[in-house]
């Protein structure tokens, strides 16, 4: 379950979460530190973080800093992830989002390059970014180290 990643992605103290959701701040500890909640918790919790159910129920991936993947990493690679996605914790949504809009731009862009001369170069460099986080995007499957919220 996502409840953490949500409650934090929403700026949420467990507190306020609780008065939200009707439900107290130790049910919501103890739902975010892996136990099992019940469904009227978990309505609870889905109606006040305005989600469905299915949201709430995602499996939290990511990044195990302990795992042998993690530590096999040369420190380089490590900073490759972070530099580019501005994130300690990268996310392959992340990578997949910024893929497919420096494409649509990229295609777009060229398009207007028949008119523009710069548009064609704003194009290319789009493309060429699309092209370094798809690079990135099959790294991070490679190495296996994303963090995921969502799939």
């Amino acid at each position: 379950m996502i409840l953490k990643q949500l409650r934090i992605s929403r700026h949420l103290s467990q507190e306020q979460l609780a008065e939200m959701s009707g439900l107290s701040v130790r049910t919501i500890q103890r739902i975010e530190s892996g136990q099992k909640a019940s469904l009227e918790s978990q309505k609870c919790l889905a109606a006040a973080l305005d989600i469905d159910l299915d949201t709430l129920n995602q499996p939290a991936l990511k990044i195990d800093k302990s795992s042998e993947n993690w530590k096999k990493l040369p420190i380089f690679v490590k900073l490759w992830f972070v530099i580019n996605f501005l994130q300690v914790r990268p996310q392959r949504n992340t990578a997949i989002r910024v893929e497919l809009v420096s494409h649509l731009t990229g295609f777009l862009f060229c398009g207007l390059g028949l008119v523009s001369e710069a548009a064609l170069v704003g194009g290319l460099i789009m493309l060429a970014t699309a092209y370094l986080f798809l690079l990135l995007r099959w790294q991070g499957d490679q190495y296996g180290i994303w963090y995921e919220t969502t799939s």
